[in-house]
């Protein structure tokens, strides 16, 4: 949570000198919830594993025991246990009804007052409100969000002057290289729809 801060004061023309008691907190064998265990839950468990974390994942189906042993994930059937467990808890599911402010003010008080919470999925699965007085009143340490609700907040948003909190403009994807694979993906699909083929990709409503 200092990257942004520390830049500023790295920059800044009134620095003199670097504090030397200005410390952050260990990812190195540190536990990791993560909410969702789709394909992109499951890339993150395996960088995960990469720090020797402690993984623990939530998801609606689990997932074979070989997917599990392979990054190390621990599966939770209540998510309330993970987030009693976790120090980092990481959101990666999609929108729907079930997941909308999926995280709020009881959840967050399962939480360690040293969690960080992490959203990257879509900003309607955490309540706003009940996050910033989770915040400000130092419930959890702090919350890192690529997406938040709307897209950008209001200007005057209390999220925005929260120095435990880091905001950015939903970049996950932001990669030449991520944006080319989805184009591709989609023509993919288009293709397949055109030539009367299955769909790679195909979303099946629930």
């Amino acid at each position: 949570m200092y990257l942004h801060t520390g830049c500023q004061i790295a920059v800044s023309p009134d620095t003199k000198c670097f504090a030397v008691d200005w410390l952050g907190v260990e990812v190195t064998r540190a536990t990791l919830g993560i909410i969702g265990m789709g394909s992109i839950g499951y890339k993150v468990a395996q960088r995960a594993r990469a720090f020797n974390m402690r993984i623990l994942y939530h998801n609606r189906n689990r997932r074979r025991k070989e997917e599990e042993e392979a990054v190390g994930a621990h599966y939770c059937a209540k998510m309330e246990d993970l987030l009693q467990q976790s120090d980092f808890v990481m959101l990666v599911v999609n929108l729907t009804p079930e997941t909308h402010k999926l995280i709020g003010k009881m959840e967050l008080g399962l939480m360690k007052p040293t969690a960080i919470l992490i959203n990257i999925s879509r900003g309607a699965v955490i309540d706003q409100d009940a996050l910033v007085e989770a915040l400000q009143n130092k419930v959890i340490r702090a919350a890192a969000l690529d997406v938040t609700y709307p897209e950008p907040l209001p200007r005057d948003h209390p999220l925005l002057n929260l120095n435990n909190v880091i905001i950015t403009p939903h970049i996950g994807t932001a990669t030449v290289q991520a944006i080319r694979m989805m184009a591709e993906e989609a023509i993919a699909n288009m293709l397949a729809v055109l030539n009367d083929q299955p769909i790679p990709s195909e979303v099946f409503p629930k």
